[in-house]
């Protein structure tokens, strides 16, 4: 009887490396999203057609309206919801990859998709960090790859702020300064 050869390439070896650090990014990112806590309900507000425009950034402006959800809800139902979308998205990846059927060179497209992926979730932790830093209640980011979108709670945002917000977006992502959106939460 011949003894069955276990040959392990340099595509698998790679393979579970990307996973391995695709897994990793989305623990870390688990990991890292601020708890959920019960606090007392305020409003949330809507944003409105009120928009100015301040250099590239568009800013738009929000007033308070009569809504079921308070502020701090809206942040953890906007990182429940990012997280869950993330995770479906490296449950897909990891399936396409794991596949059977597929060439090699879909096998590394996709292998860069999950490295983009988790790159992605790497900068949203860092931008809502540097924001929180600045001195904000809290923030959510939303990146994928060519538009930054930044939801901030604060009682007014200005000029030197949304700025500041735009800067740290600039210095931690590649996205160019007309697709940045900071939208305003009360």
């Amino acid at each position: 009887m011949k003894k069955p050869s276990l040959i392990i390439g340099k595509k698998q070896i790679i393979m579970t490396c990307l996973t391995l650090m695709l897994a990793i990014a989305v623990y870390i990112n688990y990991t890292a999203a601020p708890k959920i806590s019960d606090e007392p309900d305020t409003k949330i507000v809507t944003a409105e057609n009120d928009t100015v425009s301040y250099g590239e950034t568009e800013f738009v402006n929000a007033e308070t309206e009569s809504v079921n959800a308070s502020g701090s809800d809206y942040f953890a139902q906007a990182r429940l919801d990012k997280m869950n979308n993330r995770d479906t998205a490296v449950q897909t990846l990891q399936s396409i990859i794991g596949g059977g059927d597929i060439t090699e060179e879909e096998m590394v497209m996709n292998a860069l998709d999950a490295v983009e992926v988790s790159k992605l979730i790497e900068s949203e932790g860092t931008i809502e960090s540097l924001i929180k830093a600045q001195g904000f209640e809290d923030c959510v980011a939303y990146l994928d790859g060519s538009t930054a979108k930044v939801v901030v709670k604060t009682e007014g945002l200005d000029k030197a702020q949304a700025a500041s917000i735009k800067e740290i977006i600039l210095d931690e992502t590649e996205v160019s300064a007309e697709n940045i959106r900071i939208f305003e939460v009360k």
